[in-house]
């Protein structure tokens, strides 16, 4: 049987390959934390962003940040958590985007209990902005914008946290659950969507100091929990940059369906 490759393109340089200009980027959670540092490399990139949270005053904050950097960028109120709310909000960024190159779903949520005392309505809470709401965007997104033109970059954000559990530093039973559903999702439509010319991955964070995880960093537990990161530092400002850009330029065009971990190594652990 023979096998034909398509007509390689003019090579490009690397510079050329991680351009992002003339693209278009939701960026979901994007207000601040996570979301924001990796809404700054897209946009340092050159794609033109939309960004999208609950809080109206914390995304005007963020847009300002970012025209101030150069970049183009807008933002939508949405709560990942209302259903209505996030097909509003697919509808809004393809209304002023005219269509959606790339979709960073980072939007997130957590609850601390035990598992024995863990709420059933928390549960629905994280499950549904952490995972459903990812879904929702990536199927309207993907349908009305994606398929159509045989192109598309979905990154889900998930967490080392979807690959197991801790051994008593975080109670988050739902958080974790609701990450793994993220990782199943991320594989599952990247062999379904392949053929349309989609990539589907996760980055999976470790500990980065943020609104979410103060619990886990704060002074007291810093040594504690460091101590067990390999690169011993949690993650900082700058270390999803490269990741987030990987796998929305060309230069990650053959990746899909893939995790990756940017945790310091501490998914490498097998025993400490």
């Amino acid at each position: 049987m023979t096998i034909s490759n398509p007509t390689p393109q003019s090579a490009r340089t690397v510079q050329q390959l991680h351009d992002l200009r003339n693209r278009t980027a939701l960026v979901t959670g994007g207000s601040r934390g996570l979301g924001l540092q990796m809404a700054h490399a897209l946009g340092e990139a050159g794609a033109r962003l939309m960004l999208s949270a609950r809080k109206a005053d914390e995304l005007a904050e963020a847009v300002a940040e970012l025209r101030a950097a150069g970049i183009e960028a807008d933002s939508i109120v949405a709560d990942g958590g209302q259903e209505d709310q996030v097909l509003a909000l697919a509808d809004n960024a393809l209304e002023r985007l005219g269509a959606v190159d790339i979709l960073v779903n980072c939007a997130g949520t957590t609850w601390g209990a035990p598992a024995a005392e863990h709420p059933t309505t928390a549960w629905d809470k994280v499950m549904d902005v952490n995972a459903r709401a990812s879904f929702v965007l990536a199927r309207e997104l993907g349908r009305r914008s994606m398929i159509p033109r045989g192109h598309g970059r979905i990154i889900n954000i998930a967490s080392v946290a979807a690959l197991g559990g801790t051994n008593g530093s975080m109670e988050a039973l739902a958080y974790c659950a609701s990450k793994g559903a993220v990782v199943a999702m991320t594989r599952a439509l990247a062999c379904e969507w392949g053929p349309f010319g989609i990539t589907v991955n996760a980055i999976l964070p470790g500990i980065f100091p943020s609104r979410m995880s103060k619990h886990l960093t704060t002074p007291e537990r810093t040594a504690e929990l460091t101590g067990a990161v390999p690169l011993r530092r949690f993650g900082d400002d700058e270390a999803l940059k490269g990741a987030v850009l990987l796998f929305a330029s060309d230069a990650g065009k053959h990746i899909t369906g893939q995790l990756l971990p940017v945790d310091g190594g501490v998914s490498a652990v097998v025993m400490d």
